[in-house]
Formats: structure tokens, C-alpha cells, sequence
């Protein structure tokens, strides 16, 4: 973006506000295209100021970061919030980095009137703003001997995208990465380690990183760097940050780099979006309900109201994950793109072999499509010694959607499939499919319709959606999830063979009435 702009604050405008009119004013001059390709989402007013207002600090002379600051609303907010609520402020000490070019001139403009603005209010104002990389100047501090500058407050709504595994930030910050990186997580993972003891963290970010195999490693560091105190989520995808037409779940967090304390009081706030943010839904919760710092996974879970509150307490109570019972979750091995020269759409009796192929869209709630014929999506996978890796053995399974999309109303979407389905020795499954199994020996058909209405239950998709925050269904996350004792699983199976009712109203009923949920569910 090029050219001359002329705009100046307002008689007595706070400096959020003409941080936002440069922001509206610049969004307007970039196309959409660009401004997600910079991850680049300027924060509502409105959002500014609940993140600023989470702020405790009670230093006289405070040391700021906003590592990615765009025209500057959230140091603005956080400032104004700070003046409007202590009159003790004496120096704030600010370091911001901006690598936008086009964005520079704003940062600057922002920077200035907003020291002019604390002059007049007797406050001595300071800042340094970096033209270059974030994370490639301050990966250090990931490093275990790191003795550079810290910081008293750490606010940010960062860039959303995500790196190549060969970035040189994604290099830089190897830390911090399992699997690929979205640039956001590392901008959080670095910060924690920026803070100076009791310092504050405030960031705004898409809630992804609660769980999944790509940030576990970060979930790792950063929640044995930081405390979470705050977390607020927004229960629309649409209305956070509309003006940028985004779909994204999002979450507001405050951490405080302060000894961890399983015992700790979290607030966790949440509204539908915008408008009504300052009258949101409030809950407290022990930080060790909300996150096993002992699991391997170290999933965030997040519910945000009495019924998501309710499941979360009885889910806790359950002792058992699926390798208890010697049931294993497996990604199906059939990557299509490489797999072209065996997958065909039509049977031929007695010329070839054939096994069947399962896709994403022959799953669907308790029962299995096949074949169900979609444009380049082949229902048999041939049986030669080329494909013999790519199959798995013909026994009894428990088909799963790894991906919901956005329209569909639940996360969890499986199917049964029994042995008897086919004629073969072998079937397939594609990638974007979870299969369900007991590795030595075979699920009993009772085990595979129970645990299947339990994956389609209400009760199980409530429970998934309070810790995962976007479509993918990682086998990861479901090795983690708790499950009722294997007999449980069992009577739903057996309730619902015996009723010959595979409806989910039925599944529903059954699941309810057995654990009792009349009253958590409504």
C-alpha cells in the first residue's frame, strides 16, 4: 500500500479510538487475500478494552510488549485502562515490533499522540518500536540459560497462519513445534518466556491451541511458564471479528508467570460475540479441572456453561481411556492423491481383487454409506502386493470423521462396521477417517454399537467441543478422553441391538437414561 493519508486525532479522541480509525482506514486500502496471508485481524475496540482490563498490574513504573502491534489499539487500550484506574503511574517503558511496511507510519502515528496524550497527564511515555522479526529476535528466550530483558505486561493479538516446517522462525522456535506450527502459538510460547516474575500476559488467539498433537509441544512450555488466571471465549465464529468477515473460535487468556498452583482460582467468562462482552456468562474453576498438568497432553478444557460444566464433572470421574480396554485408534493409511493407481469406482467380479474403500462421506451418525459413488472418490481399492500396506484387515471397527465442517452441528460423526459387511479379506480407509480397534483379537459387536453411540451421543460431542476448538478430530485427542467402565459401553450396545432403533433420538435416550443426564443436558 502506497500513498499519501491524512488523519489526525480528534479534539480529545483517546488514543484507542484514533488507533482504530487508522486501522478501519488502512483495512480498507488491502484486500482481504492480504491481509490473511499476514494473519493479519485488527482487534474491535470492544475486545481491546476487555483485554486491557484484565490487567492487575501494581508497578509505578511498567515495562509493556506488544509484539505485533499493528496501529497499536491494545497498547492504547491497556495504557488508557491503566491511567483510568491508577494514579500512581510514573514511567511506561513500551517495545513493540511491526514488520508490515505499510504499517510502520500508522505504529508511529498511534505512538505519538498517545504520548502526547499521557504528557498531559504528567506520565512519562518511552518507546522503542522494532521494524524486524518478533519471534527471530526473541527465540533466545526459549533457550534454558536465557538472561535478557523481561517484560511487565505482554499483550498481543498476533498473526494467525501457519509456517512451513523449514521456516526459519519455525527453526528458530523448534521449542515450541510438534508437527506444523501456526505462528500464533509461538508468538504466545515466547512471550511466557519474556515475562518477569508475577508479569501479566493478555493475548487473543484462536482457541486451537487447547489441544492437538501441533501444539502439544507448546501446551508443554507454556503452561509450565505461566498460570492462567482469565480465559473469556466468544461463542460465535462470525461476530469477533466480523469487520474482517473471519470464521475463527477465539479466546481471550491472561497468564501470570508466577509458581504453578494446581488450586488456583480461573475465571472463565464467555459471551456470543461482541456486543454483549461486558455482560458475559461467568464460572470459576480449580486450574487442575481445567488442565492435567501430569497427562501427556496437557488439553485445556474450557466449559462455559452449567451443562458443559456438569458433563466435565461426571467425565472426571470416569478412570478409563480406550487402551484400557486394549482399543487403539488408528488414522486410516489411504492417502488418495498416492494411492490413484489402485482406487477404482467399479466392481469387477473375478478379474481383480477388490477390498472396499471408506471415505469421509460414507460416515455418518451410526451408520455406514457404501458405497456411496462421489466424483473421484472410488468405493474399491484394489489388493496387490502395491497396495498391501495401504490395507487393514477385514474385522469389526468403529469408523470415525478426523474433520467436521463447519455446518455440520456435531464434531463427532461415527459409524459401525462389522466383518461380515463384505466378501474380502481386507478393506480400506482413507486418511481424513479414524478407525477404531482392538489390535490383538476383535471388538464384540455390542462394544462396537456402544462405544459408536457413545462417540454420537450428545453427551460425547458436548464433552469434546469443551476442549477442542476447531474441526479436526486428532486420534490424539481421542486417546486421551475418558470413557465409562467397558461394561457401560457394553448394555448401550446391547440396549440399542436388541431395540433394532440406531436412530440418535434412541441413542440419545439410552445414553442419557444410563448415566442419569436428564438434568445435565437441559
Amino acid at each position: 500500500m502506497s500513498g499519501f493519508f491524512n488523519i489526525y486525532p480528534f479534539n480529545l479522541e483517546l488514543p484507542s479510538e484514533f488507533a482504530d480509525r487508522l486501522g478501519v482506514y488502512y483495512a480498507k486500502q488491502v484486500s482481504t487475500s492480504q491481509k490473511k496471508q499476514k494473519g493479519q485481524f485488527f482487534t474491535p475496540t470492544e475486545i481491546a478494552r476487555l483485554m486491557a482490563s484484565y490487567c492487575d498490574l501494581t508497578k509505578t513504573k511498567i515495562r509493556i510488549l506488544d509484539p505485533g502491534c499493528g496501529t497499536a489499539i491494545l497498547t492504547c487500550a491497556l495504557v488508557e485502562h491503566l491511567v483510568e484506574t491508577r494514579s500512581d503511574i510514573e514511567l511506561i517503558d513500551l517495545v513493540a515490533y511491526e514488520t508490515d511496511p505499510d504499517l510502520i507510519s500508522f505504529s508511529q502515528m498511534t505512538f505519538t499522540y498517545l504520548k502526547k496524550w499521557l504528557f498531559e497527564k504528567n506520565i512519562k511515555f518511552q518507546y522503542l518500536l522494532h521494524i524486524h522479526d518478533f519471534i527471530l529476535d526473541n527465540a533466545k528466550a526459549l533457550k534454558g540459560n536465557y538472561n535478557g530483558e523481561q517484560f511487565d505486561l505482554i499483550i498481543s493479538n498476533p498473526p494467525y497462519f501457519k509456517l512451513a516446517k523449514d521456516d526459519e522462525k519455525t527453526i528458530a522456535a523448534k521449542e515450541l513445534v510438534s508437527g506444523q506450527p501456526n505462528i500464533y502459538s509461538i508468538f504466545m510460547g515466547i512471550a511466557a518466556k519474556l515475562l518477569s516474575e508475577n508479569g501479566e500476559l493478555i493475548f487473543i488467539t484462536p482457541r486451537s491451541f487447547a489441544s492437538g498433537n501441533y501444539f502439544k509441544a507448546f501446551r508443554e512450555l507454556f503452561f509450565n511458564t505461566v498460570q492462567i488466571d482469565k480465559i473469556h471465549l466468544f461463542n460465535s465464529r462470525k461476530d469477533t471479528f466480523n469487520r474482517d468477515s473471519v470464521l475463527q473460535e477465539t479466546v481471550v487468556i491472561k497468564a501470570i508467570r508466577e509458581e504453578i498452583n494446581p488450586n488456583k482460582n480461573v475465571l472463565v467468562s464467555s459471551s456470543i460475540g461482541v456486543k454483549d462482552i461486558f455482560e458475559p456468562t461467568i464460572k470459576y474453576f480449580n486450574s487442575s479441572e481445567l488442565i492435567d498438568l501430569n497427562s501427556k497432553e496437557k488439553i485445556l478444557h474450557l466449559p462455559t456453561s452449567d451443562k458443559e460444566e456438569n458433563i466435565l464433572n461426571m467425565v472426571s470421574t470416569w478412570q478409563n481411556v480406550l487402551t484400557d480396554f486394549d482399543i487403539k485408534i488408528s488414522t486410516g493409511p489411504v492417502v488418495s492423491f498416492r494411492a490413484l493407481e489402485f482406487i477404482q469406482n467399479n466392481y469387477e467380479n473375478g478379474t481383480v481383487f477388490l477390498a472396499p474403500l471408506f471415505w469421509l462421506h460414507n460416515v455418518n451418525k451410526m451408520i455406514l454409506e457404501w458405497p456411496k459413488q462421489l466424483k473421484e472418490k472410488g468405493q474399491f481399492i484394489r489388493i496387490e502386493n502395491g497396495s498391501k500396506s495401504l490395507l487393514i484387515p477385514n474385522k469389526n471397527y468403529i469408523l470415525l470423521r478426523r474433520f467436521s465442517t463447519k455446518d455440520d452441528k456435531s464434531r463427532l460423526i461415527a459409524a459401525p462396521y462389522f466383518c461380515n459387511y463384505v466378501k474380502s479379506d481386507f478393506v480400506g480407509v482413507e486418511n481424513k477417517v479414524n478407525y477404531i480397534y482392538r489390535k490383538d483379537g476383535h471388538l464384540d459387536r455390542n462394544e462396537v454399537v456402544g462405544l459408536c453411540a457413545l462417540l454420537n451421543s450428545e453427551l460425547f460431542d458436548t464433552y469434546f467441543q469443551i476442549f477442542n476448538g476447531n474441526v479436526n478430530v486428532s486420534a490424539t485427542e481421542l486417546r486421551e478422553m475418558r470413557f465409562p467402565p467397558l461394561e457401560s459401553i457394553k448394555e448401550i450396545g446391547n440396549i440399542i441391538i436388541l431395540s433394532n432403533d440406531y436412530s440418535m433420538n434412541n441413542v440419545n435416550s439410552i445414553v442419557n437414561e444410563l448415566f442419569e443426564l436428564e438434568v445435565i443436558m437441559n
